[in-house]
């Protein structure tokens, strides 16, 4: 099998330090590939990239009716959110309306990833909880599946929990693959993650933009979600982050997720494409590159998106001593 192409490399002086290969596809709801480049069939974990797709359930059995999802819960249901006063108040008021508490989360804890937020939980002298883990919202969001459905909430995490089977069955629906046993793992938030062809995840990006393929209940579902979170993209990650200041820039026309180990995945929803990138290391700063590259090439932006892009297609390397030493820049073209 052929390497993956180079698309990203660092530069420092004046010579080439890293080169980062991956992978990219941009489908339409088609099923019809726009652009690729590198194997786009072989299988990867999205990780946190779908979680819009992980938060279907909550239409689908009802619980946005039942308990009356605001607009934030939404966007929080999508996010890896850094921990800040908002995404930590969002969590925690849907679960309190759910007659639940940070006791009921699964997610684990760890600190906020945002600097000044973690500084400031350290001040007061309390230890991080599961609010502050990234996932919080979604795992808020799957609690109010767990209930819907009136089955227990304890052990929502595991594979064969209803919620995880309702929340595979939803990916399933949207990237038309099935995910199989013999390629699943474990999130870091303790949830099943399932490997399926990087193409099928662009895909269904493309079909949950477009609703096209979906029934007209999941297709509303995931307008619903693509709209929440880009009216809130603060809260689907956070200050400074990639994310978070890409949808704010496009103002609705863009839905962008990171997932760990350096997958992208996203839509660019008047164009009706979906999009997923891995970056074959892992490296998040890399793939941050390849995803700027690409929203520079496909997305048509203007100039003040333009300038939001050109930030992470070409990231500037600093020395401790505030120095420009060199930049990690996109060779997606």
């Amino acid at each position: 099998m052929d390497a993956n192409p180079i698309l990203a490399e660092t530069v420092r002086g004046n010579w080439v330090e890293n080169r980062f290969r991956g992978a990219y596809a941009v489908v339409d709801a088609s099923g019809r590939v726009i652009a690729s480049a590198g194997d786009i069939e072989r299988a990867i974990f999205p990780r946190s990239a779908i979680k819009s797709m992980q938060a279907l359930p909550i239409f689908a059995r009802h619980a946005e009716e039942k308990f009356h999802h605001t607009s934030e819960e939404l966007a929080l249901a999508c996010a890896s959110h850094h921990g800040e006063d908002d995404h930590v108040a969002t969590a925690r008021g849907l679960l309190s309306r759910l007659g639940l508490s940070v006791a009921d989360l699964e997610c684990g804890a760890h600190a906020p990833t945002n600097p000044a937020a973690r500084d400031a939980l350290r001040a007061t002298g309390a230890e991080p909880s599961a609010l502050h883990n990234n996932c919080s919202g979604k795992h808020s969001g799957m609690l109010s599946v767990a209930l819907a459905m009136g089955v227990p909430t304890a052990g929502y995490v595991g594979r064969e929990h209803a919620v995880q089977k309702a929340v595979r069955a939803a990916v399933e629906a949207v990237i038309g693959e099935e995910l199989t046993e013999d390629k699943c793992g474990t999130d870091g938030c303790s949830i099943p993650t399932f490997a399926a062809p990087l193409r099928a995840f662009a895909y269904g990006f493309a079909r949950m933009a477009t609703g096209e393929g979906l029934s007209p209940e999941l297709g509303l579902a995931a307008r619903r979600l693509f709209d929440a979170a880009t009216a809130h993209p603060h809260l689907v990650a956070g200050t400074g982050h990639a994310d978070t200041l890409i949808m704010a820039a496009f103002k609705g026309r863009v839905m962008q997720k990171i997932g760990a180990e350096g997958v992208q995945c996203g839509a660019i929803r008047n164009k009706g494409w979906g999009y997923a990138i891995k970056c074959d290391d892992g490296n998040p700063a890399a793939s941050q590159a390849m995803l700027a590259g690409l929203l520079l090439k496909f997305a048509e932006p203007d100039a003040e998106q333009k300038a939001v892009l050109e930030k992470f297609a070409g990231q500037v390397i600093k020395s401790v001593r505030g120095a420009d030493v060199g930049v990690l820049r996109t060779l997606v073209a």
